[in-house]
């Protein structure tokens, strides 16, 4: 059996599928139907130039399709990607939590865990359960104030 370009964009395609497995954000998928398409493109004997700009081109499309189409189908509802930070949790109530490798205080807000710090002593050592309210990010760190239970 002789190689050619063919074989190159259908393994090509078949790489990029199983690594879309271990991301699970659709682009790799995208480009993997990408490179099949341009298999197609190299079977009907189109140059190499024209197989690039193939890919090219099918990638621009596929690429935001699956990302701004198809890719909100698979999250979990009431996920809100990408808005962390912008401001939208100023002003929400949380409870404080303790990480477990080092001990540190923090909050989980959208799944992702910040360190602490008071907005007025500027301590960073807050009880397990303490109620408290996010006032803004410091970098990656929580700003927040010590709240009364409800």
């Amino acid at each position: 059996m002789e190689w050619s370009l063919t074989h190159f964009w259908l393994i090509l395609a078949l790489v990029l599928g199983l690594a879309e497995l271990t991301s699970g954000v659709l682009l790799l998928l995208a480009l993997a139907i990408a490179a099949g398409l341009t298999a197609v493109l190299a079977y009907i004997g189109l140059s190499f130039e024209w197989q690039l700009v193939g890919m090219g081109l099918f990638s621009g499309l596929l690429v935001p399709i699956a990302i701004r189409w198809i890719r909100p189908r698979f999250s979990p509802k009431g996920v809100a990607y990408g808005t962390t930070g912008t401001g939208v949790e100023q002003g929400q109530r949380y409870r404080t939590q303790k990480r477990d490798f080092d001990g540190a205080a923090g909050i989980k807000i959208n799944g992702d865990f910040y360190r602490l710090r008071d907005e007025k002593t500027g301590a960073t050592d807050f009880p397990e359960g303490t109620h408290v309210i996010f006032r803004q990010f410091d970098g990656t760190t929580a700003v927040v104030q010590t709240a009364p239970k409800e």
